[in-house]
Parts: C-alpha cells; structure tokens; sequence
C-alpha cells in the first residue's frame, strides 16, 4: 500500500479543517457561501506512476452511516467561487 497523498495548502484557502485536532491531518481548504469545499492533494511519483499504468483511482468516504454526501474528483483547479469569510488559513 502506498502513502497517503500529501494534502497541500494552496493561495486561495479559507481555512483548516483538524487544525486543532492531533487525532487527524490538518486539512487545508477553500469554503464557498454555498458550502462547496475545495481540498488539494499531492500525489507521491509512485502514485503517479500507478495512476498513469492503471488510470484508475480509488475513492473512500467515511459516512458513519450517515446519508452519502456528492463527491467530485478532478485533475484540474475548479472555480472555487466566492469564499465564505468564516475560517483563516
């Protein structure tokens, strides 16, 4: 099994998620008003690697059984949308 993808802070962040939390990995974010939440990750070259021979990724959310919320994967920077102002990187 490989490394976990490196999560990256990135110039439009709004705030952490975790920040304060040793139990999880700090995870740097941008919040819209709408509540749409952009992360960024680093992948490691060995990922990219198998990424690039299999040009498949696996995906795992924790609900604790709650309902699935929509999830979206991309390769590309989205618009990120106006910031909620809440937070502070």
């Amino acid at each position: 099994m490989s490394q976990f993808p490196e999560l990256i802070e990135f110039p439009e962040q709004t705030m952490v998620y975790a920040k304060d939390q040793p139990e999880y990995r700090p995870l740097p974010a941008h919040r819209t008003l709408e509540g749409q939440v952009t992360f960024c990750w680093r992948l490691g070259w060995r990922d990219r690697l198998r990424v690039l021979w299999s040009g498949l990724i696996w995906h795992q959310v924790l609900t604790f059984n709650q309902p699935l919320q929509p999830q979206l994967l991309l390769t590309q920077k989205p618009d990120l949308g106006q910031a909620d102002g809440e937070g502070g990187a």
